[in-house]
C-alpha cells in the first residue's frame, strides 16, 4: 500500500481510470472476473468508498476525496465481467480536472458561489456488513478545509465570493456597479453611496488605469 496525497490509503491491486460527461463522472476499476457480492461501494457528499474482498486475495480499498461534490442517491455502480463501472452524478455541472480533490482546486473556485444541488450523506451504511465511517471521514475533510490557507488572488477571490454570497440585493448591485464602472479598481457594498453617481477608477500608486475593451 501507499499513502495518497489526501491521507487516504490505497491498495494497488486493480488499475482504475475515469472519463466524464457534463452531468456525471464514470469511474472504471479494471477488476476481471470478480463476484458481485465481493464488491461494496458507498457514496458520500464528496467521498467515495470502494472495497473488493475476494476470498484468498488481498482486500482492495479505494476511498478518495473527490474533486467535486456528488449526489449520493443518484450514483450507481455495476459489476461486469471485466470491470466495475461506477457512475458519479455531479452536484454541479463543472469540469473535473482530476478524479481526486487537491489543494489547487480551491484556487479555481469562482467569485460568485454557485447554488449547487444540495446532497446529503447516507443516514446509514449500505446493506453490506462493513460500512464506511462517514462521520469520521467527513469530519477529516472539514478539518482539512479549515486548515487550508489561501494566498494572493485566490484569497481575495474567496473573500469577495463570501461577501457576495451573503450580501443582500442592494449590496450586490453596489459591488457589480462599482467594480464595472471603476474598471476593477473599486469594490463597494454601499448602494446609497454608488447608486446615484458613476464610480471613478482608483488605481494603486504607481499604476495607470486603462479602460476595458469589449
Amino acid at each position: 500500500t501507499i499513502s495518497a496525497p489526501e491521507n487516504q490509503t490505497i491498495t494497488l491491486l486493480y488499475r482504475h481510470d475515469f472519463y466524464q460527461k457534463p452531468e456525471e463522472v464514470v469511474l472504471t476499476i479494471f477488476a476481471k472476473g470478480i463476484p458481485a457480492d465481493t464488491v461494496a461501494i458507498d457514496f458520500g457528499e464528496q467521498i467515495l468508498s470502494v472495497r473488493i474482498n475476494v476470498p484468498g486475495e488481498t482486500e482492495y480499498q479505494f476511498q478518495p476525496r473527490l474533486f467535486g461534490k456528488i449526489i449520493p442517491d443518484k450514483c450507481r455502480y455495476e459489476v461486469l465481467s471485466t470491470k466495475v463501472e461506477i457512475r458519479l452524478v455531479k452536484a454541479e455541472a463543472i469540469n473535473w480536472t482530476t478524479l481526486e480533490y487537491t489543494k489547487e482546486v480551491r484556487a479555481q473556485q469562482k467569485l460568485n458561489a454557485l447554488a449547487g444541488v444540495s446532497s446529503q450523506r447516507p443516514a446509514y451504511p449500505s446493506s453490506k456488513p462493513k460500512g464506511t465511517n462517514w462521520d469520521k471521514l467527513e469530519a477529516q475533510v472539514k478539518e482539512e478545509e479549515k486548515g487550508e490557507k489561501l494566498d494572493g488572488d485566490a484569497a481575495l477571490n474567496k473573500m469577495f465570493g463570501d461577501i457576495y454570497k451573503n450580501a443582500d440585493e442592494n449590496m450586490r448591485r453596489a459591488m457589480n456597479k462599482s467594480f464595472v464602472e471603476s474598471n476593477g479598481t473599486v469594490l463597494s457594498t454601499n448602494w446609497k453611496d454608488v447608486g446615484a453617481k458613476k464610480v471613478q477608477g482608483s488605481p494603486p500608486d504607481g499604476m495607470e488605469m486603462k479602460k476595458w475593451e469589449y
